[in-house]
């Protein structure tokens, strides 16, 4: 954190802290047994889940506009459109709740938690990237080179978009539909492991040595 920056180094430390709390309730949300047995669980690690998503989203956006960030404008930019789609979403989430639109509810509470996991896909998506070109192509000297531009965007809209797909597939009475779907997930499974393998072996495990 950096010395002489009281309220930058409070925000830093209570957005860090607020992931683990993301991290930890926002799967407890999507398992049937609790979102069933245990509503009043549900109901409450939501309302939790949803405050600190929109609390991190803001402190994101404070921090990437005040503090700086590898990547340049389109990063910045990128982050903050993450940020205000995610507030958007948890909102729109909590309102279908309280007028017990549960399927509404549902979509809305998913389209979040994708959103609150953009960082995440930032990360696992460059590594799976650099590792399928054998290199850090389009990526640039600066960290704004043109993957890394479109990635600024691309981390949120491309899970967004399939869980759209998703969504959609769901609904749909076409079989073929549904298995096009099962089979493109069983792909998108397989990149993101290749993605957490990259960024465990070349991101988080070397400041563990």
């Amino acid at each position: 954190m950096c010395a002489g920056a009281l309220f930058g180094n409070v925000m830093l430390a209570a957005h860090l802290a607020l992931a683990v709390t993301m991290t930890l309730g926002g799967p407890l949300q999507l398992i049937p047994a609790l979102r069933n047995g245990f509503r009043s669980f549900h109901r409450w690690n939501g309302r939790i889940y949803l405050i600190t998503a929109m609390i991190m989203s803001f402190g994101g956006i404070y921090m990437v506009w005040t503090r700086g960030t590898a990547g340049g404008d389109s990063l910045r930019i990128g982050i903050s459109l993450n940020g205000l789609l995610l507030v958007a979403c948890a909102m729109l989430a909590w309102r279908a709740a309280l007028s017990r639109r549960f399927d509404a509810h549902r979509r809305w509470a998913l389209r979040t938690f994708i959103l609150v996991s953009g960082v995440w896909f930032f990360r696992i998506g460059f590594m799976f990237w650099v590792l399928a070109n054998r290199g850090p192509v389009g990526v640039g000297e600066d960290f704004d080179g043109p993957f890394v531009r479109f990635w600024a965007y691309g981390c949120y809209l491309v899970p967004l978009a399939v869980l759209e797909l998703y969504l959609r597939a769901q609904d749909a009475r076409n079989k073929t539909a549904k298995h096009a779907m099962t089979a493109g997930l069983a792909v998108l499974v397989l990149v993101t492991a290749a993605g957490i393998a990259g960024a465990a072996m070349f991101m988080w495990g070397p400041r563990l040595i």
